[in-house]
């Protein structure tokens, strides 16, 4: 393939990403609030693929740079915001081996044109409220 037609790709391919980011991004309508650039928007399914492999990713990362064995129990609550890229706010737990399952906070920042994932944030939290 050459470059003109790998540039084309990956052009097409973050007009494909912006879009969906673009098509969850609320409008002023019946006195909701607009939601945009910089602000953290509910991810509506936990299940998804993408949403799960960055999870994965972030336990993985984790793992390697605090020499831990964290594995993924659940996603509990996930939000993405749209920077330069999109970072994802995950609410997960994990178990490290027979240990009983902890709260944990995680961003992953993430620029699906370059392919690009950084574990930006991971820490264990003391006290977690699902509803907050």
């Amino acid at each position: 393939m050459g470059l003109k037609s790998l540039s084309i790709l990956l052009f097409l391919t973050l007009l494909v990403q912006i879009s969906f980011v673009l098509s969850d991004v609320s409008a002023v309508v019946g006195g909701r609030k607009a939601v945009g650039y910089g602000e953290w928007m509910p991810i509506k399914d936990l299940n998804a693929t993408e949403v799960q492999d960055i999870a994965r990713f972030a336990i993985t990362e984790h793992n390697k740079e605090a020499k831990a064995n964290l594995v993924l129990q659940s996603l509990v609550k996930g939000e993405t915001q749209l920077v330069a890229g999109l970072n994802y706010r995950l609410f997960l737990t994990a178990k490290d081996g027979g240990v009983r399952p902890g709260h944990y906070l995680t961003v992953v920042y993430v620029k699906p044109w370059l392919n690009y994932r950084n574990l930006t944030t991971f820490k264990k939290l003391l006290h977690y409220n699902r509803k907050g």
